[in-house]
């Protein structure tokens, strides 16, 4: 007797994905505001990004330590861990986040490290502490940036493109190309990589192909294989691109944050270095 077709079993979302589910763009920061006044926020790491600081203190090559003044920006900054690192390698760091909420805790968290004399974040040698800045902002709209330290010397972009819905990946690669001074440096620590795109997210899957050619040909839409892995399926732009940054390296860090590893205790996450 032939069996019965099994249907397939649907995904099973976690609250991120299901918060975020046909849910408008123009609604997301009240979403991820309202995670933060329910102390939901797993995508916080409890502390900075080992991945960066070894980046920043050991390839001098690929970013060379700051001048005096020199400015960073974390977009989706949460508890502002990565800016306060940033402004212990002597940037001025600017955190950016949608949320109100997520911002006081980023203030508190300052304070604590303060209090602590922030035995978290030792100045690097031969620097002064960078100041640290908290700004409220949508990071695609321009009225945060007239009062912020753009064009920035340093972007450092981690759990923030892999919260954005695909279709917004081209507007990323447009408005952070733009926040680039032409002799910055912008650092990826690319992650979820190898998550299919076609389990929803937020975190939507990401790779370094996805980054390439989104900032290859800033702002023009992506388009990824049916089977959704994850592929990009794009026409090679025809003349390059005056906006267009470069990747300088692809690295896998010896250590990262706990969930950038495989289950075998390989490093799963890569850190990228783009320039113009």
């Amino acid at each position: 007797m032939p069996q019965p077709e099994q249907s397939e079993q649907p995904e099973q979302l976690g609250p991120l994905a299901t918060a975020f589910k046909d849910l408008p763009a123009d609604a997301h920061p009240e979403q991820w505001n309202a995670f933060y006044e329910q102390a939901h926020h797993p995508w916080d790491r409890a502390g900075p990004s080992l991945a960066l600081k070894d980046l920043l203190l050991q390839r001098p090559d690929l970013v060379p330590p700051p001048s005096p003044g020199a400015t960073a920006l974390v977009p989706g900054c949460g508890l502002g861990h990565d800016a306060l690192l940033l402004a212990s390698l002597g940037y001025d760091a600017w955190g950016l986040d949608v949320s109100e909420t997520g911002l006081a805790m980023a203030r508190r968290n300052e304070q604590a490290q303060r209090d602590e004399g922030y035995e978290q974040y030792p100045v690097r040698e031969g620097h002064e502490r960078g100041r640290v800045h908290w700004v409220r902002g949508d990071f695609f709209a321009d009225d945060w940036a007239a009062g912020a330290g753009g064009p920035f010397d340093l972007i450092f972009d981690y759990t923030f493109l892999c919260a954005l819905p695909l279709d917004l990946r081209p507007r990323w690669a447009k408005q952070v190309t733009h926040l680039l001074a032409p002799r910055g440096r912008l650092v990826c620590l690319e992650f979820p990589v190898g998550k299919p795109h076609r389990d929803i997210g937020p975190p939507w899957g990401l790779n370094p192909e996805v980054y390439e050619a989104l900032l290859a040909t800033p702002g023009e839409p992506l388009h990824y294989d049916a089977r959704g892995d994850g592929t990009v399926v794009s026409a090679p732009s025809p003349k390059p691109r005056d906006d267009a940054l470069h990747r300088l390296s692809l690295i896998k860090p010896l250590r990262t944050h706990k969930a950038g590893y495989y289950e075998d205790g390989t490093v799963r996450d890569f850190v990228s270095v783009w320039s113009r």
